[in-house]
């Protein structure tokens, strides 16, 4: 893999990831760019101990663009975009509409007063897997996927410990059904400022595990779904991928490593390289369900600062497509309550993917 580092008109990062073959990318921007000035705010909910960003300057950001005018396409005569190249393998640049930017020293605190608010410090990148706008993720090759996940280690390592970042999130979602507003295969990497709600209560009940029983609960889910079996997906040497036991989404995947490591940078080499086939095999196992594109979100989630003796890495993703034709909607017990009531039965789902 060969990295090249340079910056858009902005004064943005833009990192380009390319096979050793590729020729030296030189080229520059040249939009006129006015220079990024965002500060969004971080805004605690007493409540329910959760903290809300308000980034309004995001209401301005690119909102389905026509195919001629994709900001994520290389650069041409007739469309200058976000990267100048003609073409390119995998780029990562600094999203110019970012939930989170800028670097600081505070973090958000329990308990602060209900009218305080603090700057959203962070970081919000994107990553484009192709320059290929009508390709998908589960289209790529092996060798792209492994180039994809190199880059997805490299912003983990260079995000790890930067000033004002607790918690690292590389994900994707896929289809105008979940809400994608751009549709060339791309995803994000979020550097949340706090540890969010869903890894907080998941490190709440690993601990109350490990005191309870002196054992890591994240091995214990992993070893009881191998021995149960009737809910494994795929079963690799160095990966399993299951329908966890509760899903809350109609098909939903889990993809556990089967020795524990608490981030992406921590992978073997052979982890790496047989992740990258099975991957591509999940992709295809949804798309076959329905024999139409499904729409997604896959995450990598990886261990904030501070817990890697205690945390897994894993990915989820799942879709929010129960039939061919029908869609899994966030209604009023899940969106109002968070309670969540699931359409298709987890051993079910497993079933169906394993013979799809």
């Amino acid at each position: 893999m060969r990295k090249t580092t340079t910056t858009l008109a902005d004064g943005r990062d833009l990192i380009y990831f390319d096979e050793d073959a590729r020729p030296p990318r030189t080229a520059h921007d040249t939009r006129d760019l006015p220079s990024v000035h965002h500060q969004s705010e971080l805004r605690y909910d007493l409540l329910t101990e959760t903290w809300v960003t308000i980034a309004s300057h995001r209401q301005d950001r690119i909102y389905l663009p026509t195919d001629e005018a994709c900001p994520f396409c290389p650069s041409s005569e007739h469309n200058l975009s976000e990267i100048p190249e003609a073409d390119y393998d995998v780029v990562v640049f600094e999203n110019r509409f970012p939930s989170f930017s800028g670097a600081g020293a505070t973090a958000p605190r329990a308990g602060i007063g209900n009218d305080e608010t603090l700057p959203a410090v962070g970081r919000c990148e994107v990553i484009c897997f192709t320059s290929d706008h009508n390709s998908s993720f589960g289209a790529l090759s092996p060798d792209r996927v492994r180039l994809i996940l190199d880059a997805w280690v490299d912003r983990t390592a260079a995000l790890t410990g930067h000033e004002g970042i607790a918690q690292i999130y590389c994900f994707e979602n896929r289809g105008p059904e979940i809400g994608v507003t751009e549709q060339h295969p791309h995803g994000q990497i979020y550097g949340y400022p706090y540890i969010t709600p869903r890894t907080t209560r998941v490190l709440a009940a690993v601990r109350r595990h490990a005191l309870a029983t002196g054992k890591n609960l994240f091995d214990e889910v992993l070893a009881n779904e191998q021995d149960d079996g009737t809910r494994v997906v795929i079963a690799g040497e160095h990966w399993t991928a299951f329908v966890p036991h509760a899903a809350k989404w109609p098909f939903e995947v889990h993809l556990y490593p089967t020795i524990r490591v608490p981030n992406l940078t921590a992978l073997s080499d052979a982890a790496k390289t047989e992740f990258c086939s099975l991957y591509l095999d999940l992709f295809r196992r949804f798309d076959a369900l329905f024999g139409i594109p499904l729409p997604y979100i896959s995450g990598w989630h990886q261990a904030p600062s501070g817990t890697e003796e205690e945390f897994a890495l894993h990915l989820e993703m799942f879709s929010i497509r129960r039939t061919a034709d029908k869609l899994k909607f966030l209604a009023g017990s899940e969106s109002g309550m968070d309670a969540f009531i699931s359409d298709v039965v987890p051993e079910s789902a497993a079933e169906r993917l394993r013979s799809a």
